[in-house]
């Protein structure tokens, strides 16, 4: 008996201690952002980052897993520049489609217009920057112009829509052909770019934003034109039913990630349709689950929801930080690990993928008593 109990023990030590060995490897001139993350980030967050980045190029990004990857963004990030990761994201086929809160995609477009946004001091007079007509985010200043300039486009943009409700992804698509066209630099900008890769990005609160404030200011004026968020239900859950497998990328939190989870409780508990839950996810959060927001809240909380697959939380990461730090080297890691692949231009495919999941919705009904 204390022999096999000693040799259970023994295997029981060798599967908890199983683990790649802690080195304190020396850092050398010129690693890479690859060595670096592969070498140094053996512990707590880094090791979180470090898997984060193993997760998303070797399963995400794996042409045999056929993972359709959305990107979430929630917080001031085109702001401070962070758009050109998305860019270089989408530009390799590695983001399939965007949900963000309104204001990254404001802010977005004064890059392509060729307004500035200067690097400045979070610890200045904000009462003086009002006076001279200076509008900070945190360490980023700009003139107030740039919005009022920006407001001006947006509302000469929305003259050319169709006088109808629309979908945000319609929206959306619109202001970055504008862009495309008009635009001083539309290579800077995640707008410009998604509407010439047919990336289709969503917002999940349309009136949220200075975007928003411009449609709002249409209505005033007798426009018909408005956003359609049933619409956006519809189409993100359209885009998960018709994938294969399905993966998200977590900037923040907030509503943008929500709206992307819920397309698997809309197919299994409104429409009738099982899913059965996302397989890959990874979240970059300054925010932590135990004051019970959604920002917070981890991937196994929301397998209850039926939002993850219970079998996939292996492959779910929360990395507990700044996406300002982590989202660059994410995507260093990813661009130099994996391979490019096809972009999937979903954007021209919607009404493809609506009718599907209209067709698969139509037959659960007739097959539920």
């Amino acid at each position: 008996m204390t022999d096999q109990h000693e040799h259970s023990s023994e295997q029981h030590h060798s599967d908890l201690l199983s683990g790649p060995k802690i080195l304190p490897r020396r850092v050398r001139p010129d690693m890479t952002v690859t060595e670096l993350i592969d070498e140094q980030f053996q512990a707590y967050n880094g090791a979180r980052l470090n898997e984060a980045a193993r997760v998303f190029a070797e399963r995400m990004l794996n042409p045999e897993l056929d993972v359709t990857v959305g990107l979430t963004m929630a917080g001031a990030l085109t702001p401070a520049g962070l758009g050109g990761c998305v860019l270089t994201l989408m530009e390799y086929g590695f983001v399939d489609f965007i949900v963000s809160t309104g204001a990254n995609l404001y802010h977005d477009m004064h890059h392509a217009l060729a307004m500035s946004l200067h690097r400045g001091d979070f610890r200045l007079d904000d009462v003086k920057l009002q006076e001279e007509g200076v509008i900070r985010i945190y360490d980023i200043l700009f003139e107030d112009k740039v919005l009022l300039d920006t407001d001006a486009f947006v509302r000469e943009s929305l003259r050319s829509l169709p006088n109808r409700p629309i979908s945000t992804s319609e929206l959306h698509y619109h202001l970055g052909q504008q862009l495309l066209k008009i635009g001083v630099k539309p290579e800077y900008s995640v707008l410009a770019q998604a509407a010439a890769w047919n990336v289709p990005i969503y917002t999940s609160s349309p009136g949220d934003s200075s975007i928003g404030m411009n449609v709002a200011r249409n209505a005033l004026e007798g426009s018909l034109l408005t956003l359609d968020p049933l619409a956006d239900v519809n189409e993100t859950t359209a885009i998960v039913h018709h994938s294969t497998r399905n993966g998200v990328i977590i900037l923040g939190g907030g509503s943008p990630k929500n709206f992307y989870l819920q397309t698997q409780p809309q197919l299994w508990e409104v429409l009738g349709i099982q899913k059965g839950g996302h397989d890959y996810f990874v979240q970059i959060t300054a925010d932590a689950p135990h004051w019970g927001g959604l920002s917070g809240a981890t991937p196994s909380e929301a397998v209850s929801w039926g939002k993850i697959k219970p079998d996939q939380l292996n492959d779910t990461v929360v990395v507990y930080g700044d996406s300002t730090i982590a989202l660059p080297l994410l995507t260093a890691y990813a661009v130099s690990k994996a391979q490019p692949r096809p972009r999937r231009e979903l954007y021209a495919r919607r009404q493809e993928m609506l009718d599907e999941l209209k067709e698969a919705y139509e037959t659960g009904k007739q097959a539920r008593p």
